[in-house]
């Protein structure tokens, strides 16, 4: 009996612990060209409705650095943006927290922005969890990623398989109706000789003058 108690203990504990953890969601990897904005998005699951005091925490580790410092903060329905450090000017709100979307927008990226962006929310009363992140690469030009190659690819083998498809279909039409035709053109022709054998097979009435 004492241990179905501490069984059933156990896993309302583990219930309630996955009722109170946010879970946030980040892309796993963003490419942007030198000179471009580039949007970093964050949004986060929860159990409890979106509460008015949600905020949304970034922070930044250039590569080859160990320090992660915060760039940019949302808290109580405001904005804050680090006042030092190489995003202050260039750095920009554009989520919408009611919608549980805690994204940033960097303009004008340099190759010096290499490096990983961090994503934290809260949702009192869920408040625990783990962060989420992105890492940016900058490039002179981006490069086509291989699922795009594919994706296309793919379209284009759909494309023209339904393409043949669809001339098989209508080739099956065309030749059906031709067959059609000449099928009742020659039942038209058959009715015809049949009609005109019996009227030469009609005997003929031979004319009677009586004359007085």
């Amino acid at each position: 009996m004492l241990s179905v108690l501490a069984l059933t203990s156990v896993v309302l504990l583990g219930i309630a612990s996955q009722c109170t953890a946010v879970t946030v969601y980040t892309s796993w990897e963003k490419h942007a060209q030198v000179g471009s904005d580039v949007r970093l998005s964050c949004s986060f699951f929860s159990w409890q409705w979106t509460s008015p005091e949600v905020s949304f925490s970034w922070s930044y580790r250039a590569d080859g650095s160990k320090e992660s410092p915060t760039i940019f903060h949302y808290t109580n329905g405001a904005p804050y943006i680090a006042n030092k450090g190489p995003f202050r000017d260039r750095l920009e709100f554009v989520g919408n927290p009611n919608r549980r979307d805690g994204s940033i927008l960097i303009r004008n990226v340099d190759f010096s922005d290499n490096g990983t962006f961090t994503c934290d929310a809260k949702n009192p009363p869920d408040i625990g969890g783990h962060p989420s992140s992105v890492r940016l690469l900058v490039y002179e030009k981006v490069p086509v990623q291989a699922g795009v190659i594919t994706g296309a690819i793919i379209g284009v083998v759909l494309g023209l398989l339904i393409l043949v498809v669809a001339i098989y279909y209508l080739m099956r039409f065309l030749v059906a109706r031709r067959v059609f035709s000449l099928s009742m053109s020659r039942h038209g022709k058959k009715g015809k000789g049949k009609e005109g054998s019996q009227q030469k097979q009609k005997p003929k009435v031979p004319l009677v003058f009586i004359s007085f």
